[in-house]
């Protein structure tokens, strides 16, 4: 395999690709990227065995196809140490890879590309094309909202659900739940569930932030796959049932507070300084358009905000977790925001008043 490309082409296909290969690997060869190259295209792939990225790109020249694996991290840093606009010379076999660029030379050694494991293919069970952009906007409302290192395993990921009439994304770690629905297009002809893992989510809310054009959405039994405009995006599913997030949603919340979104998030933060490290909880009271928000610790101290709302409604005092209300707050990015609640007891809803497709439920705490 010989070519020449430049600097700044390499590494755009390179760095994303070796961020999907991790660091420490039982075995050598997963610790490299594999280069494929047929005719006028580079082929660059990295895996960690649940989740695989493809990038495409074409070389300035191209003296003989071929392919290879080298190791990813020190790839990476090499090209990118290089003066931008230089052109890389790329000469590699199975065993060396020699990179030269201006009076710089390197050479790397390689692992033949026939041990670089293969991605299964499964037949997709349905297909659609969904914008990049709101593809990426529909992750970032509910992945924060994603269990990490839970023991009930499923809930480290989020749910994707097809249906005929929707596309909608669920995320709850158990204290919290978050939900976003597309009811625009039409995704599939039978309804389908499946859960993404949580590095696979997180890895295609990146992709996705570069991408403008459209991408094909492929799943299938084991697989969640996307296809763009030069590069193939692969995650392996887990196979469990998620919770029945119907029986969560909140039926009761009929008392109604709508808050500005920024002072009400300017004040949680404030009275978060002085709530316990450890449990974040800070108490709601709701009185006829006033929200006093307290919040204290086992030192003795106590921190105290009020904030004007629109509520009339009998009193009521409920404790929650600060950090899950102010991440919501974080990703409405609306000037209000609408909460409903029943009782103490009782989980609360948060939605932007204009916009039901997108909703966050939080578990009460006991104070």
């Amino acid at each position: 395999m010989k070519f020449s490309i430049t600097r700044d082409a390499f590494l755009g296909s390179l760095q994303p690709v070796a961020g999907v290969v991790e660091a420490r690997q039982t075995l050598p060869v997963l610790s490299n990227v594999l280069l494929v190259l047929e005719q006028d295209e580079l082929a660059i792939t990295g895996t960690n065995l649940e989740m695989e990225l493809v990038n495409r790109t074409r070389p300035e020249s191209v003296e003989a196809s071929g392919s290879a694996t080298l190791p990813a991290r020190k790839l990476t840093e090499i090209v990118r140490s290089l003066d931008e606009g230089a052109v890389v010379q790329v000469n590699a076999d199975d065993e060396r890879a020699v990179l030269t660029a201006g009076r710089s030379k390197f050479t790397l050694s390689a692992l033949p590309a026939s041990e670089f494991p293969n991605t299964e293919e499964d037949a997709p069970h349905c297909q659609f094309e969904l914008e990049a952009t709101k593809f990426k906007s529909l992750i970032d409302r509910v992945a924060f909202s994603m269990a990490q290192q839970d023991v009930r395993y499923y809930l480290n990921g989020c749910l994707l659900e097809v249906t005929p009439e929707h596309l909608r994304l669920v995320a709850t770690d158990g204290h919290r739940l978050a939900m976003t629905t597309d009811s625009e297009s039409r995704f599939a002809e039978e309804a389908l569930q499946a859960i993404l893992p949580r590095k696979g989510v997180l890895e295609l809310s990146r992709l996705l932030g570069d991408v403008d054009s459209a991408v094909s959405v492929a799943l299938g039994t084991n697989h969640l796959r996307v296809s763009g405009d030069g590069y193939r995006f692969t995650t392996k599913l887990i196979d469990g049932k998620f919770p029945d997030y119907e029986q969560v949603l909140p039926r009761a919340a009929d008392k109604e507070v709508t808050v500005e979104r920024e002072p009400f998030r300017r004040g949680l933060a404030r009275v978060a300084i002085l709530s316990n490290e450890k449990y974040r909880g800070v108490r709601i009271l709701l009185n006829d358009n006033l929200m006093q928000l307290t919040a204290n610790n086992p030192e003795q101290e106590q921190a105290e905000e009020e904030v004007a709302i629109t509520y009339s409604g009998e009193q009521l005092e409920v404790g929650f977790n600060v950090s899950y209300i102010i991440e919501v707050l974080n990703t409405l990015q609306v000037e209000q925001v609408r909460l409903n609640l029943a009782d103490p007891n009782s989980s609360a809803l948060l939605q932007d008043p204009e916009d039901s497709s997108t909703l966050y439920v939080i578990m009460p705490m006991r104070l």
